[in-house]
């Protein structure tokens, strides 16, 4: 009926079933979600939501090639103390060697030496000398 369009129809038939694919496969990637805890000290509250409000563009690239994506960082004050609650999803093949990245990564160690000192370790953490508390989750619905 139209000879002239065929050719471009099968272009547009060819480029939306790669598409299709392309994010099956992507939802179909292993992701596995992480919730951590801290304190935040009072004095610090102010500074550390400036610092967030504009995150250096080197630490985000970092996280982004360290395979975390859908990372968030909620803040609550519960009587008088401020706690700060992290989440995010890795869909990487390797979070160990992952994380091992990101922490040798010289931007993203100046950007935790403005970050550690705000925030409060709770007891479990700092007994490993850690800063953030692994959370386990309970419950999860996409």
């Amino acid at each position: 009926m139209y000879p002239k369009l065929y050719p471009y129809n099968l272009v547009i038939v060819l480029v939306v079933l790669c598409m299709t694919a392309f994010r099956s496969a992507e939802s179909s990637r292993s992701v596995t979600r992480y919730a951590s805890i801290t304190g935040l000290k009072a004095e610090k509250v102010a500074y550390y939501k400036k610092l967030h409000a504009k995150v250096w563009p080197t630490v985000l690239r970092k996280i982004k090639a360290c395979h975390i994506r859908n990372y968030s960082i909620f803040l609550k004050e519960i009587d008088g103390q401020f706690f700060l609650f992290s989440y995010f999803e890795y869909a990487g093949q390797n979070f160990k060697l992952d994380m091992q990245k990101m922490a040798s990564d010289p931007e993203t160690q100046r950007w935790w030496k403005e970050t550690d000192p705000c925030q409060q370790p709770l007891p479990d953490a700092q007994e490993k000398g850690e800063i953030w508390s692994a959370m386990a989750e309970v419950f999860h619905a996409d």
